[in-house]
């Protein structure tokens, strides 16, 4: 289910997020990870109540205790502000231009992916690549997302499974157990 992008919006993302991150025989790419549903849940964050900012804790319940991250914290007024300034925009709301106007994730988002072209998942991966090519500063945005989607905690929308982290050998969050003296000693 769709939080805040449009269906050919995910679309053309599933293809990006792929192409710089493609799965192999042994390893989940950025798709079968989940990183487009991280991105937009991301998008999407203030949809929900509390908001799809900070996750619970200090347990998942992965490896036992109680799975407190699923139970987001709702945010402060200044939290609030900060974070909606950041996905959102200023939109010329006074309060959120402090320091002038701001293009938030969404927008940027938006214009990102028109401007890689609704065709962007039927052409080449030498086309595509062309295209990201193009718009870099664009292009390292969603793949900081996509590393944070393939990497973060699964409660935030991406990780799906925790393959990722099976991927790279990665326990995951592992309190309230924690690490033995070996684990952390270990060369």
């Amino acid at each position: 289910m769709l939080i805040w992008l449009s269906e050919s919006e995910f679309a053309t993302l599933q293809s990006v997020c792929d192409r710089m991150v493609p799965k192999s025989d042994a390893t989940p790419g950025a798709v079968q990870s989940g990183a487009p549903e991280y991105i937009d849940t991301l998008l999407g964050a203030f949809s929900f109540d509390p908001p799809r900012i900070w996750a619970g804790g200090p347990s998942s319940g992965r490896a036992g205790g109680v799975a407190a991250f699923k139970n987001f914290h709702s945010l402060t007024a200044m939290d609030e502000l900060a974070w909606r300034t950041r996905i959102e925009g200023s939109q010329g709301i006074p309060e959120r231009e402090f320091n002038g106007p701001v293009i938030g994730l969404q927008q940027a988002y938006r214009d990102g992916l028109a401007a890689l072209g609704s065709d962007f998942d039927a052409l080449t991966p030498e086309e595509q690549s062309e295209r990201l090519h193009a718009t870099p500063d664009f292009a390292e945005m969603v793949f900081t997302h996509v590393c944070e989607g393939m990497y973060g905690a699964p409660e935030y929308g991406g990780n799906r499974e925790t393959r990722a982290w099976a991927a790279i050998g990665f326990a995951g969050d592992v309190q309230p157990r924690g690490w033995t003296d070996q684990e952390v000693s270990a060369p």
